[in-house]
């Protein structure tokens, strides 16, 4: 049985986090095989925030006792890219049922000639 989690992005700029509009988001899921699975690409409205995306995640049951077979959580990776900005990923973001999750992603101005992407490393998974 699976359960629903909602996931939504804000993205800014600056340390006074400066809300970003019009940004594409994109939200993918790993699938059990390795290959990545677009479910959707989102824009920020005038907050910086995406609409919420409904995810399907395992059943709460799953948390209820240390050590069940799955991890009660469904994990998805964000991606931004804006123009004049570094691209950013965060992945392996935990959404679980019955919670919105709030990912933040800070877009960083380019300096002149780099492109680098800035990468937030995954958490660490949650010993439940």
């Amino acid at each position: 049985m699976s359960s629903q989690g909602t996931i939504l992005a804000r993205v800014y700029t600056s340390g006074a986090q400066l809300p970003l509009s019009g940004v594409p988001v994109s939200f993918a899921q790993v699938l059990p095989d390795g290959r990545r699975q677009l479910l959707a690409q989102l824009f920020t409205n005038a907050s910086g925030l995406t609409p919420s995306l409904s995810i399907e995640t395992p059943d709460r049951a799953e948390s209820l006792q240390p050590g069940g077979a799955l991890q009660p959580y469904a994990l998805v990776d964000i991606r931004a890219e804006a123009p004049g900005y570094k691209p950013v990923e965060a992945s392996a973001v935990q959404v679980f049922p019955g919670v919105e999750t709030v990912q933040l992603l800070q877009l960083i101005p380019l300096p002149f000639g780099d492109s680098g992407t800035v990468i937030y490393q995954p958490e660490p998974p949650q010993n439940l």
